[in-house]
Parts: structure tokens; C-alpha cells; sequence
């Protein structure tokens, strides 16, 4: 069974910045993709950033690029999101997952991805 453990959340005042960590547990795998997608309350979970470890290329919403980075260790299956500028409506509840095998379908979507993690809150003060 793979878990995935994310950590680096917490309260910071608009502007500033905080490092997501996510880091699996369980049984040694590789993996296809990894992302992030995070749910604010009253609202559907949605895509933030992801990399395909395959040519290393990266994805990012429209609401983050430009502040936001995804990068990672693809031997370790392990991937970070470096915020910056956060804004209040950055404020969620953010979910890392990740993806075993070669899919047809973008990874922006989260229906993508096999495992997720349990999340951490990240809230950002006006």
C-alpha cells in the first residue's frame, strides 16, 4: 500500500511563503506523475501544479504560475511546492498525489492519480 505524507502547511500573512512537502511511505514503486491539487471549503477540489518525471515538464493553474513552483525527486517519488506571494485566496486544504503508470490523460486531472495524500491546511491571513 503506498501512502502519501504531506507536510509544510500552516498560517502565514498575505505575501509571504511556505514549502508543501509531500513524501511517500509503504512499499518502494515507481511513478509516472506527481501533483498538487488543493479544496478550500465550499469548493471542489481543484488542479494546482504537477511534473511528469519523464522529461521533467511541469503544469501549473492559471491562478498560481508565477508564484508558485513544483519540483521533486523522481527516484524518491517525492515532491515539493514552493509558494510564494500567497494570497488569501490561496487558502485550502492542499492534496498531494501521485501516479504509477503512463496515462493518456493530462495530469491536471485528478482523476489522473492513484494515491493521494491526506493534505494539510494551508491558510493565509489578509
Amino acid at each position: 500500500q503506498v501512502q502519501l505524507v504531506e507536510s509544510g502547511g500552516g498560517l502565514v500573512q498575505a505575501g509571504g511563503s511556505l514549502r508543501l512537502s509531500c513524501v511517500p511511505s509503504g512499499r518502494t514503486f515507481s511513478s509516472y506523475a506527481m501533483g498538487w491539487f488543493r479544496q478550500a471549503p465550499g469548493k471542489e477540489r481543484e488542479f494546482v501544479a504537477a511534473i511528469r518525471w519523464s522529461g521533467g515538464n511541469t503544469y501549473y493553474a492559471d491562478s498560481v504560475k508565477g508564484r508558485f513552483t513544483i519540483s521533486g525527486e523522481n527516484a524518491k517519488n517525492t515532491v515539493y511546492l514552493q509558494m510564494n506571494s500567497l494570497k488569501p485566496e490561496d487558502t485550502a486544504v492542499y492534496y498531494c498525489a501521485l501516479r504509477t503508470g503512463w496515462s493518456s490523460r493530462p495530469i491536471v486531472r485528478s482523476d489522473v492519480y492513484e494515491y493521494w495524500g491526506q493534505g494539510t491546511q494551508v491558510t493565509v491571513s489578509s
